[in-house]
């Protein structure tokens, strides 16, 4: 597909009945691709959860070994031979973050793949500045990576795959993490450095709004990664919008789901007393005082750095208070003379909070996924019946059944983070606690999502939910605390 006049820096992409299937996995994450992207192209590549995107994007990142990683037929190629041979060309942004991050500090990170392909040092670190300002990344250079966000991150790993002018650009997810200015911010950076490098560019994202206007073409995978559709962005969005509506993809315009809810808020569990978060290197966040009670929803919301993460793991009981107090009522906690959460036994959270934190691999630990939900009811000594019940029923509406046998580590991100969800969900903790629920969701696990959330909120847990997703706030906030960057108090406001 030929598209407009851009300087010549890009590569080309083809799939000639491409198969991969992950190792230990019966189905087949890709099968018979066939694609080709011209020198130059901006594509939007969307598609269900699991439909094979991530899967896609690593073996064109050549980080995909059929003798180790799974197996592989027919043919992957960029600039006509295997992606491993052109690794010096291609740029790819993963879907967690955590794994592009190396250095301990901001700038000696964005120099390092330029390091490695051998740039000249004279140009390492104006490039360097350069893509850290591109990204909005404004911070010194010495800064410690370990006392980045999240969102933070993602920038960082942007700066540091634009800083190396690739002609193939590679991002999955690129804004998952990001607050709204963020997300156009990172969106023009990419814009821009495309346009200047003529590079080849290729997105993966759910939300599909932000880059529809600045690609030429949308190819959308299928359940077994075969491509669906294939066209300009207009014709694809408009003259297919039902059918991709059914396969589970965000089509602009479409209306919020109708959620009916039976709120019926209980007992306070949590209070918060002039409460300020933050690791002691760093500066805190400052969440004032609020309430949290039973079957009540509170999302927190606020930009890039501003703490939210770190109030999350402070009102789970995961990190200690700066400054403030945190305590539960007499009725939740596990003994008077211990009120606060940092202080309980983990087997006392287990049944009491429930958190699922930002990068969901750090919360897996078993080789399945039907033993990872199994995990938390077995440590409760759950009897076989209820254990099975409770993992049936997460990996239904979940829709997770059909890699119940799968290895969690090979899951696509979004499957990941529905787990992540679940393993919590399935000890029945009176409240839980999660941060970017709705990362990696299409349109229909993410409505299911939702309708699980707001199911057992009704029923009287405690939902506390770190969001930059304004739709999931507007559908499911009681009440929302809005935190404010370097320590500014926050706004604790009911609904």
């Amino acid at each position: 597909m030929t598209g407009p006049q851009r300087p010549p820096g890009g590569v080309a992409v083809a799939a000639r009945d491409w198969h991969w299937r992950h190792a230990g996995r019966g189905r087949w994450a890709v099968s018979g691709l066939d694609l080709t992207i011209d020198p130059g192209e901006r594509v939007l590549l969307l598609g269900a959860s699991g439909s094979g995107k991530s899967t896609l994007m690593q073996g064109l990142a050549g980080l995909l070994d059929s003798d180790e990683d799974g197996d592989e037929s027919g043919a992957l190629l960029v600039d006509g031979v295997p992606p491993a041979q052109r690794r010096s060309r291609i740029g790819m942004v993963l879907q967690n973050p955590d794994s592009q991050v190396i250095l301990s500090r901001v700038g000696d990170d964005v120099a390092f793949g330029m390091e490695n392909f051998l740039v000249p040092r004279a140009e390492i670190w104006p490039r360097a500045r350069r893509a850290l300002a591109a990204v909005g990344l404004n911070l010194p250079l010495a800064h410690d990576t370990s006392h980045l966000s999240g969102g933070q991150k993602q920038r960082l790993a942007l700066a540091g795959v634009l800083a190396m002018a690739p002609g193939l650009l590679l991002l999955d997810e690129p804004t998952a993490n990001l607050d709204p200015a963020g997300v156009e911010e990172v969106r023009d950076a990419v814009t821009s450095a495309v346009e200047q490098s003529g590079a080849t560019l290729i997105v993966v994202e759910h939300r599909t709004a932000v880059w529809l206007p600045v690609v030429d073409r949308v190819i959308v995978l299928g359940d077994d990664g075969h491509v669906v559709a294939d066209g300009a962005p207009g014709d694809v969005m408009e003259r297919q919008r039902e059918g991709l509506r059914r396969a589970g993809v965000w089509v602009p315009g479409l209306d919020l789901p109708d959620l009916p809810r039976h709120r019926a808020p209980g007992a306070t569990l949590v209070r918060a007393e002039g409460l300020s978060a933050g690791y002691p290197a760093g500066p805190p966040c400052s969440a004032s005082t609020f309430e949290i009670a039973r079957g009540t929803t509170t999302v927190v919301t606020g930009p890039n750095g501003a703490g939210k993460s770190t109030l999350a793991l402070t009102v789970g009981g995961l990190l200690p208070p700066r400054q403030g107090r945190l305590a539960a009522e007499s009725g939740f906690a596990p003994s008077t003379d211990r009120p606060e959460p940092v202080r309980w036994r983990s087997r006392e959270l287990l049944t009491r909070i429930g958190s699922v934190f930002q990068n969901p691999e750090h919360q897996f630990l078993t080789g399945s996924v039907h033993d990872e939900l199994a995990l938390g009811p077995r440590a409760l000594k759950r009897d076989r019946a209820t254990v099975t019940a409770v993992c049936d029923e997460m990996l239904d509406r979940l829709h997770l059944a059909h890699l119940a046998d799968a290895n969690p580590y090979t899951l696509s991100g979004g499957e990941q983070r529905r787990l992540s969800v679940a393993t919590v969900l399935a000890t029945r903790p009176e409240m839980i606690i999660l941060d970017e629920p709705t990362f990696g969701q299409d349109r229909t696990t993410w409505e299911e999502l939702l309708r699980l959330l707001a199911d057992i909120a009704d029923r009287g847990t405690a939902v506390v939910a770190v969001t930059h997703d304004v739709d999931f706030a507007a559908l499911l906030a009681d009440q929302h605390i809005e935190l404010r960057p370097a320590a500014a108090d926050a706004v604790a406001a009911p609904r």
